[in-house]
């Protein structure tokens, strides 16, 4: 069997109670916790400073005589002040380091009820962190028993999911930030869920940069307000949530807007600005659209987010902020990094925490509940309730849900819907011919969006969701592509047709090959666009 140690500081005050025979009718906490029936000690390392010599040597006395057993150790600790945590804590965690702790041979408790207050929480601190591998032990007085000198011992276990009504608290506390984080929405998409899971625990334990990446419209901007919100609630954060787009910042106005600048800096600095890194001072910064910022700005980023320091424009002394960072992106940073469009070092420092948000067309179970989430907000916004008669309610799920609609804006598109069915509703009532007019403009919509949808042929090719993530450039390009490779007989016809002008200027040619990587690009292949 394992051997039982106990690790506990001498209480000067519970366990010095004089020195004559009624010292045995009162309760002393070290004493006491070697007289239990059924916890057998066999050592005790008994921690005191210089001054409370004698007493250890007491307790040490008396502990012999009613646990013949348990040896007893004094543990010299020189302490200047009992009460300075930093001095407290410095000197337990010496004794920690340098104690042979044998956990194969012995099972170790830390007596956390004796000792000053701050004895008592640095003992708890290192427990919890594992630098003492045991678990922690406290004692009581028992009026009830005829051995009052012996009082009561019980252990504290630190895994609270042990703990039914705690577990339980913590399980609605759980579910309650998760519903936060997805506004109050019952989704059902189970990745989604997932996700959002995992976004509760990183918010509430983390301090790291969090990256979302996304289409545009998937709701990162609405998140990082969310996980602002939750660790705000939390008492995590103090200061405010500052957002930026970094697509709208061009040219030296970048630097400015983002790190400040001094009075005089350039032309047009009359005065002093304290820029947006500052003013998330204490708080959470949100940089939307990260990949469009360039390459000097991202040196900067990176330097504040490492360092919380940073130098505004046309100054010569830096500048301090200390800020949470969450970047989101409808990019590929890792793809943009290898081609030396983004920093190497600034994508590994986001890269600890990234979380994909799916579009709308990948969460179309979700599109349900989103639909009461949308009139919700229309109804708070304009005061105005807007409901759905059945009909139209079936008729509008029925086509948002379908996997033919592109949803190409996501959730702005669908929150877009939802305003304009709710504002021309005859009397607060969306009714299915409201539907059936908003369901054509949708319609028209995408196409226009598309350059012609209706007529270049893709959607047949790629599908719907395929050409939804296909750039208007790339898809006028691949749609004459097409058209030349179906009116050729062969892939080097194709090719020769296609790269006529620039193949003269190149010393070795495989138009073929050249051709056949493209349609790669999309997922294409010769025979199937032949066939």
């Amino acid at each position: 069997m394992k051997r039982t140690v106990v690790i506990g500081f001498l209480g000067t005050v519970l366990d010095f109670v004089g020195r004559g025979k009624d010292r045995w009718s009162r309760w002393r906490p070290s004493v006491g916790l070697c007289m239990q029936e059924d916890l057998l000690v066999d050592r005790f390392e008994l921690l005191h400073d210089a001054h409370s010599t004698g007493l250890a040597d007491q307790i040490r006395e008396d502990v012999a005589g009613v646990s013949p057993g348990t040896q007893v150790r004094s543990q010299l600790m020189a302490l200047r002040n009992p009460w300075d945590f930093e001095e407290v804590y410095g000197k337990l965690l010496d004794f920690v380091r340098a104690y042979p702790f044998d956990t194969e041979a012995e099972d170790y408790l830390i007596h956390i009820t004796t000792g000053t207050h701050v004895v008592q929480i640095c003992l708890f601190l290192l427990t919890e962190a594992r630098f003492l591998p045991g678990r922690l032990l406290q004692s009581s007085p028992d009026k009830d028993s005829k051995a009052v000198a012996a009082g009561k011992v019980s252990t504290i276990d630190l895994d609270l999911s042990r703990y039914d009504s705690i577990a339980t608290r913590f399980q609605a506390q759980t579910r309650e930030a998760t519903s936060f984080l997805k506004s109050g929405i019952a989704t059902r998409n189970a990745g989604f869920n997932r996700m959002i899971d995992r976004i509760e625990q990183v918010a509430i334990r983390s301090r790291a940069p969090i990256l979302l990446q996304g289409p545009t419209g998937a709701g990162k901007s609405q998140l990082a307000r969310r996980i602002y919100d939750l660790k705000r609630q939390q008492h995590q954060i103090a200061g405010p949530f500052v957002e930026v787009n970094c697509a709208t910042l061009r040219g030296d106005g970048a630097m400015s807007a983002l790190f400040g600048h001094r009075k005089g800096a350039f032309t047009g600095a009359a005065s002093d600005r304290p820029g947006l890194l500052r003013t998330a001072d204490k708080g959470m910064l949100f940089l939307d659209e990260i990949g469009e910022l360039g390459l000097d700005e991202q040196a900067m980023i990176l330097r504040a987010v490492e360092d919380k320091r940073f130098l505004p424009v046309g100054s010569d002394r830096e500048v301090e902020s200390d800020f949470q960072l969450i970047a989101g992106t409808n990019r590929d940073l890792g793809t943009q990094a290898a081609a030396g469009r983004f920093r190497e070092d600034l994508f590994a420092r986001l890269n600890l925490w990234t979380f994909a948000l799916p579009g709308l067309a990948e969460r179309r179970e979700d599109i349900e509940p989103n639909l009461e989430f949308e009139l919700d907000r229309f109804a708070a916004r304009e005061g105005v309730r807007a409901t759905f008669n059945a009909e139209a309610r079936q008729r509008y799920l029925a086509f948002a849900t379908d996997g033919s609609t592109p949803w190409t804006g996501n959730f702005r598109d669908l929150s877009a819907s939802i305003t304009r069915m709710a504002t021309l509703a005859p009397a607060g009532r969306i009714n299915a011919d409201t539907v059936a007019d908003e369901i054509e403009g949708l319609r028209r919509r995408w196409q226009g969006a598309g350059g012609g949808a209706a007529d270049d042929g893709l959607e047949a090719v790629l599908g719907v969701e395929g050409l939804a993530g296909i750039d208007l450039f790339d898809r006028c390009q691949l749609a004459t592509v097409i058209r030349v490779c179906r009116d050729s007989r062969s892939l080097s016809e194709a090719g020769r047709v296609l790269f006529g002008a620039s193949r003269t200027a190149r010393k070795s040619v495989n138009d073929a090959d050249r051709l056949r990587k493209y349609l790669a690009r999309f997922g294409l292949e010769w025979d199937r666009l032949r066939g």
